[in-house]
């Protein structure tokens, strides 16, 4: 239920008033130290959500933006699963942690939905949503790290541009569940609006063949990518790891004198 200023009012920093069938009520609120931090900002409606026998208010916030960044570069960032990230200077961003608690919960599911007992129902229960939570809180620490890295190396963010990705991605059967359990467009989102918040620069590329083309010579062989790790040109002979080539791929990509000449316009 969408609540506006006529039906709610702040009442200090620990109780909320809302409007009901029977009147006005006083409710008191829970919160972390982090939320706490933003309730000066508090503004426009918010929504009553009923979720798991708790009611939540989400509330939206306004939140300052850093000036607009001048880029001297581009930070090129490929997405994977066995790699969450790898930029283009050849940082890498393991999904092991990811895979791990995955793996975990699938077993828990299936020993429980195998059992069917009303004990088992309840782990399950208990169970739904960790995994999504702790892939969520996972995204939003590597995203904040990469939108960091870049502020401070001047760089602009060169992403790939990931639309329809499942339906062109081809894996292997016992493959699939790893592949879709991994949240491709959360961790671009996360990328996006942290980047806003921090004034840097971010430009979607088409990612095709980036894993195919020397990042060196530009040689284009699917033959040169060895494995899912090595990537070695048939032609200049350069070795590297498959990610960072990709990643330095994305960043020669970006059209940079197209951005410098967009970004110039804007700050005049």
């Amino acid at each position: 239920m969408t609540y506006d200023e006529r039906l709610l009012g702040w009442k200090g920093p620990a109780h909320v008033s809302l409007l009901t069938l029977h009147g006005r009520q006083v409710v008191a609120m829970v919160y972390g130290e982090y939320q706490a931090g933003f309730l000066k900002r508090l503004q426009g409606q918010v929504d009553l959500v009923y979720r798991d026998g708790t009611f939540f208010l989400y509330a939206t916030i306004e939140i300052p933006e850093d000036a607009p960044m001048q880029p001297t570069r581009f930070l090129g960032v490929d997405l994977g699963i066995a790699n969450i990230a790898t930029d283009s200077d050849g940082h890498s961003y393991t999904g092991e942690a990811i895979e791990t608690v995955r793996q975990r919960h699938h077993t828990a599911r299936q020993t429980s939905q195998a059992t069917g007992t009303k004990s088992a129902k309840r782990r399950l229960k208990q169970m739904a949503g960790k995994q999504a939570r702790f892939q969520r809180w996972a995204n939003h620490g590597l995203a904040k790290r990469l939108v960091q890295y870049a502020k401070d190396t001047k760089a602009a963010l060169g992403l790939e541009d990931l639309t329809y990705i499942r339906g062109r991605m081809a894996v292997r059967r016992r493959q699939r569940a790893k592949q879709h359990n991994w949240s491709f467009r959360q961790l671009r989102t996360f990328l996006s609006y942290k980047a806003q918040r921090a004034g840097v620069p971010v430009v979607f590329v088409d990612p095709r063949n980036t894993s195919r083309t020397c990042a060196t010579c530009g040689y284009v062989d699917k033959r040169n990518r060895r494995s899912q790790a090595e990537f070695s040109c048939l032609r200049c002979g350069r070795t590297t790891h498959a990610d960072t080539n990709a990643a330095r791929n994305l960043a020669t990509r970006c059209p940079f004198h197209k951005f410098a000449a967009s970004y110039a316009a804007a700050r005049l």
